[in-house]
């Protein structure tokens, strides 16, 4: 090859940096991966260990519905600190996430969004109201109660529900005492807010009990029609 021929070739362009790509593309222009990568750079010594400890972060994300403290501070390079950051930067994403990016097709899409009521010291009642597609319009707390009881009633359980135009609404209580037994009195409200439902054209899809230790989904025990 010839100088001549070299010359036909178009100059080499110096590579973007992260920075640059975000300015132009959006933040949504960047591979998982990278995201990772950034969000880690500044407690790792290079971007290659970076790189190598972000796909690693990546591949637990993937293999795990619930990602622990455990499971990031195993990985090489990655403390406590970082981790409760990653975890964090994550829980963040997940409530602020897109609606469209939100649908509930599975007792555990519920508890996934509502997971982080299971902690409460006290028990609240939380309506997901839902649109055709079953994407989350929105999740909202109705009530709070006392410890060991809490009280909605299918006024409040559907107001906003309507007001949104839902088509679908799944319901969601936490236990703090950590027992995902359903109480007489939760087996009865929920068949008032399914007859509600019925008259007001809303599918009642679930209820769902939570707690740390799981959650008990009444439609797959049969307690929904």
């Amino acid at each position: 090859m010839t100088y001549t021929q070299l010359d036909l070739f178009e100059p080499v362009e110096k590579p973007q940096t992260i920075a640059e790509r975000i300015t132009q593309y959006g933040v949504k222009g960047l591979a998982d991966n990278e995201l990772i990568t950034e969000l880690i750079r500044p407690y790792l010594s290079s971007r290659a260990d970076a790189r190598k400890t972000a796909q690693e972060i990546l591949d637990a994300m993937n293999s795990n519905i619930e990602l622990s403290l455990e499971d990031l501070i195993c990985i090489k390079g990655v403390s406590k600190e970082l981790a409760s950051g990653i975890l964090i930067a994550l829980e963040v994403g997940r409530r602020k996430g897109e609606k469209s990016e939100r649908t509930i097709t599975s007792p555990g899409d519920i508890y996934r969004e509502t997971y982080h009521h299971s902690h409460d010291e006290q028990e609240n009642f939380i309506v997901l109201a839902l649109n055709g597609a079953h994407e989350i319009l929105f999740s909202k707390s109705i009530t709070k109660g006392i410890v060991n009881k809490t009280l909605a009633h299918p006024r409040e359980v559907f107001s906003d529900a309507i007001k949104a135009r839902a088509t679908a609404i799944a319901i969601v209580h936490n236990h703090p005492s950590g027992n995902l037994e359903p109480s007489d009195d939760d087996i009865s409200l929920t068949k008032r807010i399914q007859l509600s439902g019925d008259i007001l054209g809303i599918k009642v899809l679930d209820h769902l009990i939570i707690s740390r230790k799981g959650y008990f989904s009444m439609l797959e025990h049969g307690m929904l029609e």
